[in-house]
Formats: structure tokens, C-alpha cells, sequence
């Protein structure tokens, strides 16, 4: 970590800055899906948020409402590329120089190539 910029911290010591949420990604890569219909089924269905990404749509939900939206979007015929459950970020950082930029893009990449690390939750916003 040191080598990287970073340090440890104690088990969950910032897991207050994210939050447990169902994200359900919805393929739009035609670009046939009328934003508002779709909108609409999450919301109907108990979606608590909804973000147009690029050719994708993505859907939030409290974790135990995501299996209940999932089926309601499949059942109106929309493509899901993914469901689960994920960490959310309540906040973003952006890193402005080219060192730090490096450093965190280093240390993600080593985190993830890990065998004994099973996630990686950040919160840089400049992140691939």
C-alpha cells in the first residue's frame, strides 16, 4: 500500500461511505428502449433510482427489492446485462494530478490481480 500511496485501515473502517444497493444494467446498445417507458416499469416495480449511461441504463434498488425489479424489467422485455448487489459510493473523489492518477490506477489493478481479495470498492470517479 505504501508503495502505491495508500494505507490499511481496520476491517470495515469506511464501509459508512457506501451503501448496500441492488444495481440492475439494462442494455440500450440499439438504442430502442424508450428511456421513460423503462423508467417507469423500475420505478412501478420498486426501483429507487435510475441513471442513462451511455448504452446502458443503470437501476438502483434496496438490496432486497433487486430480484423483485429484475423480474418485473425482464418480464416487460427489457435486456439485463447484470443484477447484483454492489457498494455505492455516497461520495466522489476526483484525483487531480498525474502521480496520483497513476498511483491509484496502480493500486487498483494490484488489488484486483490479488488472488486473497475478493472485492475492490473506491470511490475515484476518474476510474476506468
Amino acid at each position: 500500500f505504501d508503495k502505491f500511496g495508500g494505507n490499511m485501515g481496520q476491517t470495515g473502517c469506511v464501509s459508512y461511505l457506501f451503501a448496500d444497493k441492488g444495481v440492475i444494467i439494462v442494455s440500450n446498445e440499439d438504442g430502442d428502449i424508450d428511456e421513460d417507458k423503462l423508467m417507469e416499469t423500475a420505478l412501478e416495480a420498486g426501483a429507487e433510482d435510475f441513471a442513462a449511461e451511455g448504452e446502458a441504463f443503470e437501476i438502483y434498488t434496496e438490496p432486497d427489492d433487486l430480484f423483485a425489479v429484475k423480474e418485473a424489467i425482464e418480464a416487460a422485455g427489457y435486456p439485463i446485462l447484470s443484477a447484483e448487489q454492489d457498494k455505492i459510493p455516497s461520495n466522489y473523489v476526483t484525483l487531480e494530478t498525474e502521480d496520483d492518477i497513476k498511483f491509484m490506477g496502480l493500486l487498483i489493478e494490484k488489488l484486483e490481480d490479488d488472488d486473497d481479495v475478493m472485492n475492490v470498492y473506491h470511490n475515484w470517479e476518474n476510474c476506468d
